[in-house]
């Protein structure tokens, strides 16, 4: 080596073989000749060659001198590094360069030099890349190392080859530069900053998108060297994150982008880094929080994440972040949780809690996306989300948002569609998400037109897909329609009853605008306009869309005629689809994409358009029936057992022939139809004969054959058949045949003639087909009618108790128990009504007579003959058929004016009675004739004494009769300006008369000044008044309050000269005027007109009379306590279900309900007060449900408990003495985090009283209301036969024709308990107490009696301490549940059905009335 130095020393330079000086005076191609020659002598040597490197060091020192590291041709530049490079290879491990400068300058030079790595296509792309793989191979940058300036020449090294790096080069040159670069982290002792930052930033979003190479590049480099780069990384997101040293570096801004790659390129490299992110998260800088919750999402969101199994307090610190107050943050936790249900189906647990949350957040965006988040991992599938999260989008299509409804009722229907129709899950996820069609048929009965719209376009397109093929749709169709539940079914026959409804008013509108212009024309169209405005959205907008509509229609005739098409009955579905598309297109405008004017004609088209029943469908329809019928259909399959895909193809037929009866006109339908009367099922025959009935119009001309063969099946089935298929096929002959009169002779003369009193089970189908006769051919027997009625149904039938009843103190027996002569004798109550109602007039006073009959029966309690042979239930039977007679007379004008106002108060105590299911079916009867404005309006008044029911399910019940009907009188008269005449008749303000006279002459009303008495009278006006008072309409507080003032200044017209009957009117109307008084701030004003109070009812006022005198006593002033009246919600169709399927109620009109009906209403109680501060307080938050809640789901009473002693907290700081009046039930608030549903709930109490004992009256029989505690006892139903409520669908907007009311009601009466209501389940969650049967028998047999009605609440007061409970118990509990004390009783009758329901009646006896 010495000789070496010297020869370097001597400064000669020796060159290869061949190769002459390079020098400055060469020309550049003689250059770049001669220095490849050298470069392949220095690549053919090797580190062994010793003589040779002695021999070229001089030449290795002269390559690198200024002249060649600045010469400006890049090939000699290119040559001169490519023999640098082979000397550091040669010479290796010591360069033959010492000192540092020069070093600099060389690896620099090298550096640039690789820059032609980024032309993959140069012809000396070879030589760059010999370049790159020399120096990666012999590692030559780590003689950098001990340099002072190594960072500037590696950060220049990596910055170059992350430019250079492209989408040409092949996988050597990205693995050369990955071991270069590598062995610089590796192998020396730090990492700087600025090195650090040059391979970060190709991570950063923004670089990653313009050079994947680049970041391909860095990810590599990170993942070989991830163990020795983990510590300056960790450095780094320290200062950064922890100490907030953002000018460390550029990329500080970056630092949770760069966390997010990190991770995901090798989770390593941030073990030190995620503790620091769970101290981040609980920053008090919202957008820090903010982006840590963006990047954790993504982290542990990622498919193959093991973040959350690795680092469970990140975990649970995240979830906490769920809860966190920014809403961003939360929004963002929400939307995560779809990725992470996803690609993490383990993790569903810990956010199902969460989320559940989060699905009652107040924000509306957030409860959107909780939906959004769960629909979209259904979608993807099924398994990877839980009943639990299923049911979070359930609860929120009830949401008080219109756009987190819609998402949730499509996100199902999508998932209905997806798992159950096209069954890509299997049966079991068909099966796990069978409820999802009932749960969106049962938002139909919302109020809101939009929810009722969607419904309808869920169904078109995702239940039951309108574009399938005939015979697949109505498969479809057909097996939905078997599996929905019970209000499922009455709310999708009200939505096809709705849609043909509108199709009636578009075809009147067509009619109009073809007529004459004249005065009326313009009135006429514009009231047709308002109609079907209110089936559309946005009425307001729609309005005027609807009046250009009809402005098209004049002017346009091809659209007219499209239109007239559309809704012709004869409409196909295909033509529908044609006609709508054309319409459409015609209407439509390229040059305005935004129309709202077509979107309104759209959703018109929707509704309107026969999508899927035409004559093609109906005829698919019965030749599927007639598969299940002859054993061939799927049913199994479809996991229908046949009998009920039978019974339920027949009664969609029946909906359908009201709905589209046109489409049944084909011989084969009716020859499948001919079959099914011969069937031995009763239901399927009488389906079959109403569909007949319906749709048979033209059988007589258009199907002779069918005639021939249909006449004899229906004369024998109106003789000999079941009194309900007698009564359809009575009617069959009407509608469908001409020579009826020949037909009903034959008949009715064998019939009339057979009639015998000995045999009363074959006396029910006679009597049945024999008043159908008279209501609907009174004329044609006249004689012989009058006859049979006065002769065999009064003398032979009603006079005369020929079998002694059953003894039993049962109030109320099943239909099937119910003896034949008491059947017998309800359907001779039936045969006078109808025949009456056929008459409709009273000419011969037998309406006199008859109603002199009935009120006799319920004088009588229902035993008419007074023998006491007849049993309680059969009692309560007659009492029930004869009050809802009454109730079927007063429809009818011409009988209205002759029932006295005797008759009608002992009609209305009926709603009193003993007996819970007489009360039941005569207040759903009430409000049927009331709902359709044939009951006059003082029928309206008598829900008033529901206040005094003691079951709180009934109040509340009669509270929503009287909502319903006040607001449908209301709008009634919005629509109906012209009826103004008729206002006495039609204004709800106007109950206010009946009501008071009624009260007036309640037999429970006996002593004028009795505190507990006037409380009573209180609760009960404030019962309506309540509802009345809600609005401030036309300032009609002033005109109730100047109705009030007027009918002090009358005389009681029933009992003019009565001084103590005139002294209640004064003191009742008095109670009346203090609760208008305390209840408004606007009773003084004017009043808007004069009241005209009934002249039946009062006396004319004596202008020298002012009564001004208060007849109240000083102590009730306490009970009127001031406070705005609570808006009266419409809580949809009465008789819908209250049971939480399918149900619409804000949570605050939850509330109301509770505490308006809870027992008395009373304004004044303390718990009214915290009813109403709570459901507001909760209806601060945009996420409670439009939950239709019933009353008693709300909160779950005792089982058995015997009544308490007072009643209402008020009262209890007035005076410590037992109360009379019913005890106030509670207004328990639903708590934010409570399960609002209650649908699944099972009921786990468990009774240990006898069915006996559960059903028996008080033990010494007295007339009038029951005991308050024997209340419980007497409605505590048989727990085994529980079932759930039948609901009706939403009421119609204008009544249907009169026929059909007729026959509805007809089906009613007929229908016995079917038509009843169910008791709603209770709410989850209360435990129930369980009393024994001796406690509760003990509190019935100790109840002591007392004159009529119902006995004073004092008397029940010791009871508790008999029950077998410690008098503190007794305290704590009344303490506890002050505010359950009436639920006590209806939640013993949860889930009952008709037949064991709990029995609470009222009577009067004669003896009372006189």
């Amino acid at each position: 080596m010495a000789h070496s130095k010297n020869r370097a020393t001597d400064g000669k330079i020796t060159y290869p073989p061949g190769v002459k000086e390079i020098s400055d005076k060469i020309s550049k191609e003689e250059m770049v000749r001669r220095l490849k020659m050298v470069v392949k002598t220095f690549m053919d040597m090797d580190q062994d060659s010793e003589e040779e490197k002695e021999l070229y060091l001089n030449l290795a020192l002269h390559l690198a001198s200024d002249f060649f590291l600045k010469h400006p041709d890049k090939d000699v530049r290119l040559l001169v590094a490519c023999c640098l490079a082979d000397i550091f290879r040669i010479y290796a491990p010591e360069a033959p360069y010492t000192s540092p400068d020069k070093l600099k300058d060389i690896f620099m030079f090298i550096t640039r030099q690789l820059k032609g790595l980024e032309d993959t296509k140069s012809a000396q792309f070879n030589r760059y890349f010999y370049l790159l793989e020399n120096i990666a191979w012999v590692k030559s940058y780590n003689i950098c190392f001990e340099l002072e300036d190594s960072n500037e020449i590696f950060t220049q090294l990596y910055r170059t080859l992350f430019q250079v790096i492209n989408n040409g080069h092949n996988q050597k040159v990205h693995m050369h530069m990955v071991d270069l670069m590598s062995s610089i982290v590796c192998e020396g002792d730090t990492v700087s900053q600025e090195l650090l930052d040059t391979v970060l930033v190709n991570l950063v979003p923004a670089h990653k998108n313009l050079n994947k190479q680049a970041y391909d590049l860095a990810k590599a480099l990170l993942k070989r060297t991830a163990q020795a780069i983990e510590p300056y990384i960790t450095n780094f997101f320290n200062q950064v994150l922890m100490l907030g040293k953002t000018s460390v570096s550029d990329l500080s801004e970056h630092v949770f982008d760069l966390i997010l790659e990190l991770y995901n390129i090798d989770s390593h490299l941030l073990l030190s880094v995620l503790p620091q992110l769970e101290f981040k998260l609980k920053s008090n800088d919202n957008d820090e929080r903010l982006q840590v919750v963006k990047l954790l999402a993504k982290m542990f969101g990622a498919k193959d994440s093991e973040l959350a199994s690795q680092n469970k307090p990140l975990w649970q610190c995240y979830l906490g972040r769920f809860n966190d107050i920014h809403v961003p943050i939360r929004l963002e936790c929400v939307k995560f949780a779809s990725h992470c249900l996803m690609n993490h189906p383990d993790l569903a647990k810990d956010l199902t809690e969460y989320l559940k949350v989060r699905s009652h957040d107040p924000e509306e965006a957030i409860r959107h996306d909780v939906i959004v988040s769960i629909v979209t991992a259904s979608k993807k599938d099924l398994s990877l989300v839980n009943d639990q999260l299923l049911n979070f989008v359930r609860e929120r299509t009830l949401d008080k948002r219109w756009r987190v409804r819609k998402e949730a009722m499509m996100g199902l229907a999508q998932i209905y569609k997806k798992y159950a129709l096209q069954a890509e899950a299997g049966k079991e996820a068909a099966k796990q998400i069978s409820w999802i069609k009932d749960k969106l048929l049962h938002i139909y009965y919302q109020n809101s037109i939009d929810d009722r719209l969607l419904v309808e376009r869920i169904f078109a397109q995702y239940l039951v897909p309108h574009n399938l093929e005939t015979t697949e749709r109505m498969k479809c169709l057909y097996y939905l329609y078997a599996t929905l539940d019970g209000n499922a079914v009455k709310a999708l026959n009200e939505m096809w009853k709705c849609q043909n409804m509108l199709r009636h008013h578009v075809k009147d509108l067509l009619d109009l605008v073809k007529q004459p212009k004249s005065d009326s024309y313009n009135k006429t169209v514009f009231s047709k306009v308002m109609v079907i405005t209110r089936n559309l959205p946005d009425p307001g907008k729609t309005q005027d869309f609807v009046k250009k509509l009809a402005q098209v229609l004049e002017e346009d005739e091809k659209i007219r005629k499209q239109l007239e098409t559309l809704v012709s009955p004869s409409c196909s579905c295909k033509q529908a689809e044609v006609c709508v598309k054309d319409i459409t297109k015609k209407l439509g405008s390229p040059k305005q994409p935004s129309n709202p004017f077509l979107e309104m004609v759209k959703f018109l088209l929707e509704r309107i358009a026969p999508v899927h029943i035409d004559t093609e469908s109906i005829s698919a329809l019965i030749k599927q029936v007639n598969k299940s019928i002859e054993g061939t259909a799927d049913d199994e399959d479809e996991g229908v057992p046949t009998e009920q895909a039978i019974r339920a193809g027949l009664e969609l037929l029946k909906v359908l022939s009201f709905t589209h009866p046109v489409s049944f006109h084909s011989a084969e339908t009716f020859e499948s139809l001919l079959g099914c009367l011969k069937m031995d099922d009763e239901k399927v025959a009488e389906a079959a004969l109403q569909i007949f009935k319906n749709t048979g119009n033209r059988l007589e001309e258009s199907f002779p054959h069918i005639k021939s063969v249909l006449l004899p099946v229906l004369q024998n089935k109106a003789k000999k058949g079941p009194p309900r298929q007698a009564k359809y096929a009575i009617h069959c002959i009407h509608a469908m045949f001409s020579n009826r009169d020949t037909q009903f002779a034959q008949i009715f003369e064998p019939l009339h003639k057979s009639l015998d009193t000995d045999n009363m089970e074959q006396l029910i189908t006679p009597l049945t087909t024999l008043g159908h006769l008279a209501m609907l051919a009174p004329e044609q027997f006249a004689a012989p009618l009058k006859s049979l009625v006065a002769n065999f149904i009064v003398k032979d039938l009603l006079m005369n108790d020929r079998i002694p009843g059953k003894k039993t103190t049962k109030l109320w027996v099943p239909d099937d128990e119910v003896s034949p002569e008491t059947l017998a004798k309800i359907q001779g109550i039936k045969l006078m009504v109808r025949w009456l109602l056929g008459v409709k007039n009273n000419q011969s006073k037998s309406g006199n007579s008859t109603l002199r009959m009935l009120t006799a029966i319920l004088s009588s309690d229902g035993d008419l003959t007074e023998q006491g042979k007849m049993g309680k239930p059969d009692m309560s039977r007659l009492r029930l058929a004869a009050g809802c007679a009454i109730l079927r007379l007063a429809q009818e004008p011409c009988y209205h004016e002759i029932i006295t106002l005797e008759q009608y108060q002992l009609c209305a105590l009926v709603i009193n009675d003993e007996c819970y299911q007489v009360r039941q079916a005569f207040a759903q009867k009430l409000h049927k004739g009331l709902c359709r404005l044939r009951l006059p309006l003082e029928y309206l008044a008598v829900f008033t004494l529901c206040a005094k029911d003691p079951v709180k399910e009934r109040r509340a019940h009669a509270r929503q009769c009287l909502v319903k009907n006040i607001n449908l009188r209301r709008e009634y008269l919005k629509q109906h300006a012209a009826v103004s005449e008729k206002l006495i008749s039609l204004l709800p303000e106007y109950v206010v008369p009946y009501a008071i006279h009624l009260l007036v002459h309640d037999p429970d009303y006996v002593k004028v000044q009795d505190i507990e008495q006037l409380k009573d009278i209180k609760e009960a006006l404030w019962f309506v008044l309540e509802i009345l008072m809600a609005k401030n309409e036309n300032n009609s507080h002033a005109f109730i309050r100047k109705m009030v003032e007027n009918i002090k200044q009358t005389k009681d017209g029933q009992c003019p000269d009565d001084p103590k009957i005139n002294e209640k009117l004064y003191t009742v109307c008095d109670v009346a005027m203090n609760i208008v008084i305390s209840k408004s701030t606007t009773y003084s004003l004017e009043s808007p007109k004069d009241p005209v109070l009934p002249a039946r009812y009062f006396t004319q006022p004596d202008k020298n009379f002012s009564n001004t005198k208060n007849y109240l006593p000083p102590e009730m002033k306490s009970f009127f306590t001031p406070g705005k009246p609570k808006a009266a919600n419409v809580l949809g169709a009465v008789n819908k279900p209250l049971s939480a399927t399918g149900k619409l109620q804000t949570k605050l009109s939850r509330m109301e309900t509770i505490s308006n009906a809870s027992s008395n209403s009373n304004p004044s109680s303390p718990g009214r007060s915290k009813g109403r501060l709570d459901s507001g307080d909760v209806d601060h938050s945009e996420n409670e449900d439009i939950s239709m809640k019933s009353p008693s789901e709300t909160e779950k009473p005792t089982r058995g408990r015997k009544r308490g002693a007072a009643s209402n907290q008020d009262d209890k700081s007035q005076e410590s003495k037992p109360k009379r009046g019913r005890k106030k039930a509670a207004n328990t608030s639903t708590d934010d985090t409570e399960e609002p549903w209650g649908e699944d709930s099972s009921m786990a109490e468990t009774t240990m009283e006898t069915e006996d004992e559960q059903n028996s009256p008080p033990k010494r029989g007295r007339r009038g209301r029951p005991p308050k505690s024997a209340a419980a006892k007497d409605e505590t139903p048989n727990k085994g036969r529980r079932g759930r409520r039948k609901a009706a669908p939403p009421a119609e907007e204008e009544n249907e024709e009169e026929q059909q009311q007729e026959e509805e009601e007809e089906e009613e009466d007929d229908g016995g308990s079917e038509n009843m209501e169910v008791k709603p389940k209770g709410r989850r969650g209360r435990k129930p107490r369980v009393e024994t049967s001796e406690a509760a028998s003990d509190s019935i047999e100790s109840t002591p009696q007392k004159r009529r009605g119902r006995p004073p609440k004092s008397q029940t007061v010791a009871k508790k301490a008999s029950a077998g409970r410690t008098r503190a118990a007794a305290n704590q509990e009344e303490e506890s549940e002050e505010e359950m004390d009436t639920a006590q009783q209806s939640e013993e009758e949860e889930e009952t059905t008709f037949d064991t329901s709990p029995k609470v009646r009222r009577k009067v006896g004669r003896r009372d009335r006189r």
